[in-house]
């Protein structure tokens, strides 16, 4: 027969879910550190106090359960960090680092988001009304930051862009100066060549 009931299934949702604030409250930090634009910075700054809230929040909500928070590492949280981790070692131009961090942070806001969903159904069904409220308020903050990020990434995402191109012609300037100048000496040798030999 198979164990297990609603609770129980919410608490260890609920234990993921501290996991995997506790571990965003130390990526945080190296987000905000790889961003070159400003105001990136202050928002992951901002969402870092946010995250310290939530995580404040989840030990309110295990009090009330008269239970431990701990006890589970969130593997799903551990990934995107890992991958983002990889990101921010790439060596990218700033305004393309920028766009990356980016995508990496909104990844996570979406796992957060689907996760505090998934517990406050969870909660409604048990009846934990204090907790609904609780994971509501956390709720819409994940969804505001990912907005926050959705309205950087606009403008960020576009100098990234810009940056690439002015690059890319650079690069295709460079090599067209060194095209011309390959069949500039080409010419000047087959000349003397020709020279050598009338003489």
């Amino acid at each position: 027969m198979k164990q297990g009931s609603m609770r129980e299934l919410y608490i260890d949702e609920l234990r993921d879910l501290y996991s995997a604030e506790n571990q965003l409250v130390k990526a945080l930090p190296k987000m905000a550190k790889a961003s070159s634009n400003e105001q990136l910075r202050e928002a992951f700054e901002e969402h870092l106090q946010q995250t310290e809230e939530h995580v404040s929040r989840l030990e309110q909500i295990f009090e009330q359960l008269d239970e431990k928070p701990t006890g589970k590492k969130c593997m799903g949280m551990e990934g995107l960090v890992k991958e983002g981790a990889e990101t921010m070692g790439e060596d990218y131009s700033d305004e393309l680092m920028d766009a990356a961090v980016i995508g990496a942070a909104q990844r996570v806001e979406h796992y957060e988001i689907a996760a505090y969903g998934t517990v406050r159904e969870m909660a409604k069904l048990l009846g934990e009304e204090d907790q609904v409220s609780l994971i509501e308020e956390t709720l819409e903050e994940e969804k505001q930051a990912d907005q926050k990020l959705t309205e950087l990434s606009q403008e960020i995402n576009e100098a990234a862009a810009q940056g690439s191109e002015t690059n890319a012609e650079g690069e295709s300037e460079e090599a067209g100066s060194e095209k011309r100048e390959s069949r500039q000496t080409r010419g000047t040798t087959q000349r003397r060549g020709s020279k050598s030999r009338a003489a």
